[in-house]
């Protein structure tokens, strides 16, 4: 029998159709949780959902085995994507990255289950991760970490609420401003200027921030907290949660650095942990899935669960990627297996960091820097400055590259380095000893350089904001020569990348220093993303 129908993309229609056809193939197949009490009270699908298909039943990654199995089906196949299971792959790729992985990028077949109606193995996946990780629900992200802070700040602020954000949060908050139409407080953190490193905000900063908008009559839909930065700069989440609790505003934690925080004892508490609402993780950074794929965690409490669910559909691809998602069942299903994982990573940084921190002319970031009370930083992040030998951060890097090492952030003043998983003995050895050879090279010729690496000063301390970023997105814009932007309004985000941390946002003023700050990083090489031009010779501002 032959059954036609045009549904796309609602393909669950055609799901019930061909069931009836074949039921042994299109059976979704469900491993039952192990947790003893069901946390997704937002749903009432999970009481009536089938049992276990013998295919996965037992399984420790759920999805990973029903994408095994369902590769495996010596099947005629009439569905997307046009490789066809590999049998069409290009080569130049399927030679680099095996055939195999192309038989496994298989779409949305019933018995993988869906990700915006998770019913099956993706519904089982996601609640083996809650509960790993400590929430009360779990998204899978196929967009990264930008989807996960675009559907909490969608899901918690309505158009014109305000919204509590650190001056030196990441380019995704701010393009979740101009989807959900919040208008932004910001809170400048506290920056170094010997590093050129700005660190977390503070409990007293929030409730000073709220206390303002109380006063003006304004509505807070949500604040917003990065811990940890990029840096491994951990904010008092705990003691923001405290201020925000009483008024019922809840606290997003842009946790993208800190996907690895609760399988450790020496690692800072999770945002979780701490009474965050949602907390957005990066599972592909410092975690083992693939890179793009993230987690959305949530404590149940003033969130709205299918508010959230229906933010990230709008904002996720309808056709997500099964490598990617079986890669974050398979990363938690790692850490499930062995407590341990972090014992020789945890061991292997600070021991790095002792070795560099006797190293004549270098120095690592730790909290001393900082004169706020920042409860931790990130034992897996390694930051180098070697500032005392008069070189800058750009040129340590190009060095150490020189010898092999590459790094995973590189600023005007210092270089850090991402303990993981994966690192070895071998490896932080040899950043020790090219650390070593940095020292006695210039140190030796340190008399003769001229100390052309000054401190730098923030270009987040003095903003003047005239539009929201909503506002000045959608206004139109017109292009002036960098030299003659002073004092107009901002129409593009411009920031180096990475960190991806804003210098200038849509809506603002160009000042002085930001200017400055930007053709400082420019010419030492920086890559500068959102400008239009990508050289910065000019930038869009707002057509007034």
């Amino acid at each position: 029998m032959f059954v036609s129908i045009f549904l796309y993309p609602m393909c669950q229609s055609k799901v019930s159709l061909v069931l009836q056809e074949s039921p042994r193939r299109h059976a979704i197949a469900r491993c039952d949780t192990s947790r003893s009490t069901p946390r997704i009270s937002e749903t009432e699908t999970e009481a009536t959902l089938a049992q276990p298909s013998a295919a996965v039943q037992g399984g420790t990654a759920p999805l990973v085995q029903a994408l095994k199995s369902t590769a495996a089906q010596d099947v005629s196949c009439f569905h997307f994507p046009g490789h066809n299971r590999g049998k069409a792959a290009p080569s130049l790729l399927s030679n680099l990255i095996g055939a195999e992985t192309f038989s496994h990028d298989l779409p949305e077949l019933p018995e993988l289950d869906d990700l915006f109606y998770p019913k099956g193995v993706i519904l089982d996946a996601q609640n083996r991760a809650a509960e790993l990780f400590g929430s009360s629900k779990t998204w899978f992200l196929i967009n990264g970490s930008t989807c996960g802070i675009q559907a909490a700040v969608m899901a918690t602020c309505s158009p014109g609420d305000y919204i509590i954000i650190p001056r030196n949060c990441h380019i995704s908050v701010i393009s979740a401003l101009v989807l959900s139409g919040a208008v932004p407080k910001y809170i400048v953190p506290e920056y170094n200027s010997a590093w050129d490193i700005a660190g977390g905000v503070t409990p007293s900063q929030v409730d000073k921030a709220l206390k303002e908008l109380e006063k003006d009559g304004k509505k807070v839909g949500a604040v917003l907290v990065t811990s940890p930065t990029y840096h491994g700069i951990c904010s008092d989440v705990q003691g923001i949660v405290d201020v925000c609790r009483p008024l019922h505003i809840p606290v997003i934690v842009d946790e993208a650095h800190g996907a690895h925080f609760r399988f450790h004892h020496s690692f800072p508490s999770t945002a979780i942990e701490q009474g965050a609402d949602l907390a957005v993780q990066s599972t592909h950074k410092v975690l083992s899935s693939l890179t793009q794929s993230s987690m959305l965690h949530m404590a149940r409490g003033l969130v709205d669960a299918d508010k959230v669910s229906q933010c990230l559909q709008l904002l996720q691809s309808s056709s997500p990627s099964y490598l990617l998602l079986s890669s974050l069942d398979a990363a938690r299903a790692q850490l499930s297996e062995n407590s341990k994982s972090f014992d020789e990573p945890v061991a292997m940084a600070l021991e790095t960091k002792d070795q560099l921190m006797v190293i004549p002319g270098l120095s690592v970031l730790d909290l001393s820097c900082f004169a706020s009370d920042f409860p931790a930083i990130d034992p897996l992040r390694v930051t180098l400055s070697a500032s005392d030998l008069h070189l800058s951060g750009y040129e340590a890097d190009d060095i150490l590259e020189e010898h092999q090492i590459v790094s995973e952030l590189v600023g005007t003043q210092a270089v850090t380095f991402a303990v993981n998983l994966g690192t070895s003995r071998q490896d932080v050895q040899k950043l020790v000893q090219c650390a070593k050879h940095l020292s006695d090279k210039y140190m030796s010729a340190n008399e003769s350089r001229f100390s052309k690496h000054n401190y730098v000063r923030s270009p987040l301390d003095k903003f003047s904001v005239k539009l929201s970023p909503r506002e000045a997105f959608f206004t139109k814009k017109r292009r002036v020569c960098i030299e003659d932007s002073l004092g107009e309004i901002c129409g593009e985000l411009i920031c180096p990348y990475p960190p991806g941390i804003p210098v200038l946002i849509p809506g603002e003023v160009v000042t002085q220093d930001s200017l400055s700050y930007l053709i400082n990083v420019r010419d030492q090489g920086m890559t500068i993303s959102g400008a239009a031009d990508g050289e910065l010779n000019s930038i869009m501002v707002c057509n007034l």
